[in-house]
């Protein structure tokens, strides 16, 4: 696939003929308008983007279904498409340009025709002055460009929405500027063909002025929306640009600085104090203290040391250090946050589908009252102009009714708060995950990497004596190191300390919820918790003699894990393991209670580590010794009995009850099954996490239902008003450019609410 360099668009290669001519040369042949052919490049320029392959995919915010290649307009709501992939560079102005642009146009030309309708009825006497015919032929000179040049993009998607029967906002603006400049021209054309029941006083009244200052009102609202989503954009283009542009490899023991697109996983990097880390990788020499607050909301810089992994896009600050590349362009955490959270703010709530409903018997029923205005004005309006007062007020209620805000009330607030949580570390996967966790009223999480560190550490070792405490943690650890629990890791750890020499493990199984078995230099080793022990016949025969993290352990801030270690189906002993609790975790739990949460813990950890730090924490209630499927179908419990329950978790045995709670959270730092399983993702493992995207939740929502609420209330009051609701009460009737004008306001209005977002805390 290769881009025509002319006019941007996809080419085909196009081969069979072209090299015999050009000795070998490959062309490519545009199969777009231009029809051009040109010289394929000798190297494919790096990506942009980390979304570079799908940039020219555009869609609609309002209709993520409708997808195409290049910029354009919806089919359905006439709504501008906007790239499917976000980029680290500003977006494309060019449809921005092209409205402003005509905007300004239509100002120009407008005004002057505005005062010329205006004037005389303030008293200046324009007419006196030009003429009446002179100032007819010169509204209809300076309103032509506007309706017919300036407005064209308003008439070709209301047009559109018409054949295509998507009846949308620019159905009704389209109607109405068509029909007050049609009605005006044959006025100043032909006004011999207007019957005298159009006329007022004799004269021939034309609309000129309406069909302008609707055009350029619509493009004023087109403007500002165009801007307002350029800015819900900010925060993936701040995401994008923590990443370097360059990295420094080495390479055959030279250092390069190279474009940081063309780094390779596996490669060696330089990072110098100061650097932004250009990728994922693994610390492999020296140590250095790494700001990752853009990317996790963490302020304190965190320690590094070899065999630290490190995130691309953060800031190396006090020491220099050698890292391993081993995630790059696509695979980076930065590229995955960024899909997340484009996706999830062109994703849409299930509350959109209130406004859908709406919008979808909306517009024939405005075109009906439009009609009904029409006849009731015409058979019951004053006796002199009573057919232009019946066409004023008709195109009145096509204007006023334009459900444009309705149709922004909900996706520019989801687009602002998905962005908002980006930067705050909150990752939300789509807006239904968002207005569902507002309702959540209950918190189940995991202990091992969610409320503790999740990097234990071996501190105490038990045996019976059959084996010596060295040779237990071998065994131990020769089976774990096919494992990626935690604990697991914490014993190979150990043995690394302690310079034991691992042996293959043979016939691996792991138990799920359990432990693990295999069998180590012709030796059977089982290395679980007691369930796994008793299932497999191993009966604990007596007590140890130093009873460190025992099952009997008293409770403590730094609570012990009890691993039991069986050898050729005989009790060895035990190993003591402690994960500290993290030091977010107390200041998260408060502010969950006091949002009114109730807090559960599941874990498979022993009763007595789970009680530990159940009363430490002051959790509601929790469970202990708990497998995958328990969790799964505990979740699924507390569903049953009417809670609304998130499930946060970080680890392959959380996915299931992650799957099954209403909004599952997965920790960032736990493995990818997790992160899939769940609609939130929190870029630190930091249960406050919780607490922001809660928050964000609720602001969310209660900013969606504002905009609602402006939106029907404006209609429900505009459509009525228009139609002259109020002429038999208090004389007043509402013009076509007012109606417009109150139609942007609506837009602003809806606009400027979900902007708020940005700035709430």
């Amino acid at each position: 696939m290769a881009i025509d360099p002319i006019c941007g668009m996809t080419v085909d290669e196009r081969t069979a003929t072209l090299k015999a001519e050009r000795d070998g040369e490959t062309f490519y042949f545009c199969s777009g308008h231009c029809r051009k052919k040109f010289l394929a490049q000798p190297k494919q320029q790096p990506a942009k983007s980390v979304a570079a392959d799908t940039a020219a995919i555009y869609t609609c915010p309002m209709h993520p279904e409708v997808e195409q290649r290049g910029p354009g307009s919806c089919p359905k709501c006439g709504m501008a498409l906007e790239p499917k992939s976000a980029t680290g560079e500003e977006e494309d102005d060019g449809e921005l340009t092209d409205m402003t642009r005509r905007l300004w146009v239509a100002t120009a030309l407008g005004l002057p025709v505005f005062l010329l309708a205006m004037l005389p009825m303030m008293g200046v006497p324009v007419d006196h002055w030009l003429g009446m015919a002179a100032s007819r032929w010169l509204q209809f000179a300076l309103a032509t460009p506007v309706v017919l040049w300036a407005g064209w993009p308003i008439m070709v998607r209301g047009w559109r929405s018409v054949v295509s029967w998507n009846l949308n906002m620019f159905t009704l603006i389209a109607l109405g500027v068509v029909a007050a400049y049609l009605y005006s021209v044959v006025a100043v054309l032909v006004p011999g063909a207007i019957p005298d029941a159009f006329k007022h006083h004799g004269e021939v009244e034309v609309y000129f002025e309406a069909a302008a200052v609707i055009v350029a009102l619509v493009l004023l609202g087109q403007v500002l929306e165009l801007r307002a989503r350029r800015r819900t954009g900010s925060a993936i283009r701040e995401l994008l640009s923590l990443a370097p542009p360059t990295a420094r490899v080495l390479r055959d023991g030279q250092e390069a600085e190279i474009a940081v697109e063309e780094v390779q996983a596996g490669d060696v990097l330089r990072v110098r104090p100061g650097d932004k880390i250009p990728v994922d990788g693994e610390i492999v020499d020296g140590t250095s203290t790494v700001d990752e607050s853009m990317l996790t909301g963490e302020p304190t810089p965190t320690q590094k040391r070899p065999g630290d992994n490190v995130i691309g896009g953060t800031v190396n600050q006090t020491g220099a250090f050698k890292m391993r590349a081993e995630k790059v362009g696509r695979e980076t955490v930065l590229a995955q946050i960024v899909d997340m959270v484009a996706a999830a703010q062109r994703s849409r709530a299930p509350i959109q589908r209130v406004a859908d409903s709406v919008a979808g018997w909306f517009v024939p029923i405005v075109v009906a009252v439009a009609i009904l205005t029409f006849i009731a004005w015409a058979v019951w309006g004053p006796d002199e102009g009573r057919l232009a007062y019946a066409l004023v007020n008709a195109v009145a209620v096509l204007i006023v009714a334009c459900p444009c805000a309705l149709g922004l009330a909900t996706p520019m607030s989801i687009m602002v708060g998905v962005g908002r949580g980006a930067k705050e570390g909150v990752l939300v996967k789509d807006a239904e995950a968002l207005e569902t966790l507002e309702s959540v009223d209950t918190v189940v999480v995991d202990k091992t990497g969610t409320l503790t560190a999740g990097r234990p550490t071996l501190v105490g070792v038990e045996t019976t004596g059959d084996v010596d405490a060295n040779e237990l943690v071998r065994l131990a650890a020769s089976v774990e190191q096919n494992s990626e629990h935690p604990l697991g890791r914490a014993i190979v750890e150990a043995a690394r300390t302690r310079n034991l020499e691992l042996a293959d493990a043979v016939d691996f199984q792991s138990v799920t919820g359990s432990g693990v078995r295999a069998r180590v230099d012709g030796r059977q080793v089982l290395v679980g918790n007691q369930r796994l022990l008793t299932e497999r016949g191993v009966e604990r025969a007596g007590r140890s003699s130093a009873p460190i993290g025992g099952e009997d352990a008293p409770a403590r801030s730094n609570p012990l894990s009890t691993i039991f270690v069986a050898v050729d189906g005989q009790f060895a002993g035990t190993l003591s393991v402690a994960d500290p609790i993290k030091t977010s975790t107390p200041e998260a739990v408060r502010a969950l209670h006091e949002l009114g949460l109730k807090f559960v813990m599941l874990t498979g950890d022993n009763e007595q580590t789970a009680r530990a730090v159940a009363g430490e924490l002051g959790i509601d209630d929790f469970a202990a010794g708990v497998s995958p499927q328990d969790k799964h179908d505990r979740v699924k419990q507390l569903r049953d009995a009417g809670r609304r329950v998130a499930m946060a978790g970080d680890g392959i045995n959380d996915a299931p009850a992650l799957a099954a709670a209403d909004v599952g959270i997965a920790m960032g730092t736990g493995t990818d099954v997790a992160i899939q399983s769940a609609g939130v993702t929190l870029v630190k493992g930091d249960l406050r996490g919780i607490v922001r995207a809660i928050r964000l939740s609720r602001q969310v929502m209660h900013n969606i239902r504002q905009n609602l609420f402006f939106a029907f209330v404006y209609n429900a009051l505009g459509v009525p008003i228009a139609a002259g609701a109020l002429y038999p009460f208090f004389g007043l009737l509402l013009s076509p450019m007012i109606a417009a004008a109150a139609m942007s306001a609506s837009s602003v209005s809806v606009i400027a609410n979900a902007l708020r977002l940005r700035a709430m805390s």
